[in-house]
């Protein structure tokens, strides 16, 4: 789909339903940071994920209300797209976290935009991610984006990799796992390197 030329979607086809989705920004944030808590299981993930995005409806067919649900939160891209963009990069480095970056991204939006999300009725999803992915550069934001994701290299001086080294610890996205999940994917990885 496209956003210039295509209605955006505020219904999605679930066993052959019309099926009418929630689609203001709110609901798919709410559901990445269902997503990324390690505290909830699977199945009370897609539970909850469902009555996000289907409050009023009494879904049947679990796994193509799901595929739905995460074709939508991805944009409209197919599924199996979406899913190959990931794996193919060789550091999948989480750059944002509408928790912890809420007041920086609110701030953004009023500067850039002069929308106010805490104000503001409703605003599609797939809007919300074009503005939130078109953020100038020099927005606050979007420097701690860059200071998350930049990879120190030998290329840089002493001090530009002691500047950027600051800049990711003073940014850090606090690390969610419990100390079981560490050490289990602590030793997933020394495992991995024999």
């Amino acid at each position: 789909m496209n956003i210039l030329i295509d209605k955006l979607p505020c219904s999605v086809i679930v066993d052959n339903i019309d099926t009418e989705i929630v689609s203001d920004f709110r609901t798919s944030i709410l559901f990445e940071q269902l997503m990324k808590d390690n505290s909830v299981n699977d199945d009370a993930k897609i539970e909850l994920a469902l009555n996000l995005y289907f409050p009023k409806q009494y879904i049947i067919n679990t796994v193509d209300a799901v595929n739905k649900i995460i074709w939508f939160y991805s944009g409209g891209k197919d599924i199996k797209d979406s899913g190959s963009k990931s794996s193919n990069s060789s550091k999948n480095v989480n750059i944002y976290d509408f928790d912890q970056d809420a007041d920086y991204i609110y701030a953004a939006f009023m500067e850039q935009y002069k929308i106010d999300l805490a104000d503001i009725d409703y605003l599609h999803w797939w809007k919300f991610k074009s503005l939130f992915y078109g953020l100038n550069k020099d927005i606050q934001l979007s420097k701690i984006m860059f200071y998350r994701s930049i990879e120190l290299t030998d290329d840089m001086t002493k001090n530009e990799r002691k500047f950027y080294r600051d800049m990711k610890r003073l940014y850090a996205i606090e690390d969610m796992r419990s100390e079981e999940e560490k050490e289990q994917d602590f030793n997933d990885c020394l495992a991995g390197m024999f």
